[in-house]
């Protein structure tokens, strides 16, 4: 078993009626199988898929941003965004519990040979003005120069609120320093805070949008930003090996995702502030709320049997330790959160 709840066992996918690990898990239902199949399609790398281009057009005006470039993943999306903002030898400030600093593999300083400074984060999941004023580099040739500032909503679930992101982001600014922004959720967080889309993407110069978690496209992340920018992440993203061909089949999924399910991610919350309130009546452990995602701690000893008893009861859970975090998403069924709340239920009352 790792860290995602894979039990690695030999069982079919039928006998999962609860999956909780991941919103990435979604599925593509009827309606975005019938967009992919009657998509049009040209060899994006020429600029000539229609459907890419009004994807890109779409989620640019989307966001108020000038220009967008469609990615095959998020991670490949932020390497490009911060590529585009900085040169060799430069240096990027960062939450130290950020998607960028903790989970992509170190692509910034392995490939695009920068230094990535972690800093603290809040309680909310903001950057402080103090934190991105105290990180940055004196102009002097002993330091590597600070050129950008990574931003994140939601962080572990939680939306940053706009007042905390407008005033990190001024911080760095003030400085000469760049913004980018990473949103993988986020629609979620504008949803979570009632804002305009535009609200929180003016909030940093480039902003990268993933479509494959809460929106349940099958693949693919935007990256907005200023027309230069976008034009050296496109680059960027052939250098990184992400440029594709007839892509408008997975531009349909995204585009229709935009169109229909956008609404969703309001029930998306509700449902995990259900299954957060029952754990807390449970008493059994710490249970943290934020957008569509709970983090429940058990005692210790419990971690290995619980997920167990899930798994046998058709729910899969997280492995993570201590906090096991479980996302909420367009896939799960009413039926399937009683399921699950019950099974808890079930292994603590015995």
């Amino acid at each position: 078993m790792n860290l995602y709840g894979n039990m690695r066992d030999t069982d079919s996918e039928t006998s999962c009626v609860c999956d909780l690990r991941s919103d990435t898990l979604t599925r593509p239902g009827k309606a975005m199988r019938e967009a992919i199949s009657s998509a049009s399609v040209g060899d994006d790398v020429y600029g000539e898929d229609p459907t890419v281009n009004t994807l890109e057009l779409r989620t640019a005006e989307l966001l108020g941003k000038e220009a967008a470039v469609f990615f095959p993943t998020g991670t490949q999306s932020n390497l490009a965004a911060i590529m585009a903002h900085c040169g060799r030898g430069d240096e990027v400030i960062v939450g130290n519990g950020y998607h960028i600093y903790c989970h992509e593999a170190a692509g910034a300083s392995v490939l695009a040979g920068l230094s990535l400074n972690p800093v603290p984060i809040e309680a909310g999941g903001e950057i402080t003005p103090l934190t991105v004023k105290s990180a940055i580099k004196d102009d002097d040739p002993h330091y590597a120069r600070s050129r950008l500032l990574c931003l994140e909503n939601t962080v572990d679930g939680r939306a940053v609120a706009i007042e905390h992101m407008q005033a990190a982001a001024q911080a760095a600014r003030d400085a000469g320093l760049g913004v980018h922004l990473d949103g993988a959720r986020f629609f979620n967080a504008t949803t979570a805070l009632d804002c305009d889309p535009q609200v929180l993407a003016n909030c940093a110069d480039s902003v990268s949008v993933c479509m494959s978690k809460g929106l349940g496209a099958p693949v693919g992340s935007v990256l907005t930003g200023s027309k230069t920018l976008i034009r050296q992440a496109r680059r960027n993203r052939k250098i990184l090996g992400g440029a594709m061909r007839q892509a408008g089949v997975l531009a349909a999924a995204a585009l229709y995702a935009l169109d229909h399910h956008l609404p969703d991610l309001a029930q998306d919350h509700v449902r995990a502030a259900k299954l957060a309130k029952e754990l807390r009546d449970l008493d059994v452990g710490d249970v943290r709320l934020g957008t569509n995602m709970v983090f429940f701690t058990p005692a210790g000893e419990h971690h290995a049997p619980l997920l167990a008893h899930m798994h046998k009861t058709g729910v899969r859970i997280g492995g993570q330790s201590p906090a096991i975090r479980m996302v909420l998403h367009r896939d799960l069924t009413d039926a399937g959160l009683e399921q699950a709340i019950a099974a808890f239920k079930s292994y603590y009352t015995g």
